[in-house]
């Protein structure tokens, strides 16, 4: 099988090369930007067959040259700029729409199933997250971006596909090849980062009838994002074709990710001695390891406070397996950094 993966040097598209690997899969073609160079280390340990960039790719696929899907048996299009607070809506519409509908074509053309990226960004402040069109109001250009090619694919699936079509909404995602995001890695991996740096964890103030720390999203590991996105590809064409959400169905706070990150870290730091019995969150904030700060102006009308995947869609769909919830998935997460970083 041959598969070609977009963003396959970023988070989650390093990720699928990777379930993709462990399912005996190496003919991967790899498309991406590394302008940023540090990207590659994600690739590293991964095995491909051929790395293409992402600006040649597109003009071949804008130019209607349909050659560079030669071959191919799937595509996985994760590449795309996440940054919700980009604030150049033409550069996020070229990326995020014109990129993604290009592929798409090009793709409904050779018939190639195509898996992408959507994001629970299209939902904007909710409170319904349901892939309905009443449940979607994006916050940010971002999120408007996802939306819109979402919108594209309903259309076109009304006047027929000629190959499977599945679109993932992505709530927070977190795992390992986040490094390199920046300010738009996951909440977990910015909490393990600030216990190395400064000892303790920085969590918003109250907000938007939030208590500290108490804003709740739907948190999901990578590793169950990748088991999702294999089982569609297994399933391309029994599957029913459309936008899913992807997340764990069950909201967390971002004191349940802080507390996962401190008790695995004070484990972790202590590494050959007996277990330490876990803090309560009382006791984590009592000691100073999680410390609240006022939350931020810039982002005031525009921050998601609450955010839950309804999963109805997703089971009816054949998706049977669990979700790991926030201790178990960011616990494992967090010692794996800490083990990197030792």
């Amino acid at each position: 099988m041959k598969v070609l993966v977009t963003g396959a040097a970023g988070f989650i598209g390093s990720n699928i090369v990777h379930g993709l690997n462990q399912q005996g899969i190496t003919d991967v073609v790899a498309v991406d930007n590394l302008s940023k160079a540090e990207k590659f280390l994600n690739l590293v340990d991964l095995e491909i067959a051929d790395y293409m960039d992402k600006s040649d790719f597109l003009a071949r696929l804008l130019g209607n040259h349909d050659d560079a899907l030669n071959g191919v048996d799937v595509v996985f299009h994760e590449g795309a700029c996440s940054d919700t607070m980009e604030h150049n809506g033409q550069y996020m519409m070229q990326n995020n729409f014109q990129y993604t509908l290009a592929l798409f074509e090009a793709c409904q053309r050779r018939k190639i199933p195509f898996l992408y990226a959507s994001s629970a960004a299209v939902y904007g402040a909710g409170p319904v997250f349901e892939e309905t069109r009443t449940a979607e109001q994006p916050l940010n250009v971002y999120g408007y971006s996802k939306f819109l090619f979402d919108q594209v694919l309903r259309k076109k699936m009304l006047e027929g596909l000629t190959a499977p079509v599945y679109g993932f909404r992505y709530f927070n995602v977190y795992g390992l090849r986040e490094q390199h995001k920046g300010r738009m890695a996951s909440v977990a991996y910015h909490n393990t980062q600030q216990v190395l740096q400064d000892g303790h964890v920085r969590l918003f103030g109250p907000y938007d009838g939030y208590g500290a720390g108490g804003h709740q999203r739907d948190f999901v590991s990578v590793e169950d994002v990748v088991a999702v996105n294999l089982h569609f590809m297994r399933n391309a064409g029994t599957a029913p074709n459309g936008v899913y959400n992807l997340g764990t169905g069950r909201a967390q706070s971002f004191n349940d990710v802080a507390l996962a990150v401190v008790n695995t870290a004070r484990q972790a730091q202590r590494a050959g001695t007996e277990p330490l019995a876990p803090l309560s969150l009382e006791q984590a904030v009592e000691l100073g390891l999680i410390r609240y700060i006022d939350f931020p102006e810039a982002l005031k009308g525009k921050y998601q406070s609450y955010t839950q995947a309804n999963l109805e869609r997703l089971c009816a769909a054949g998706y049977a397996a669990p979700f790991m919830d926030v201790e178990t998935g960011v616990g494992r997460y967090v010692a794996a950094l800490f083990a990197k970083h030792h």
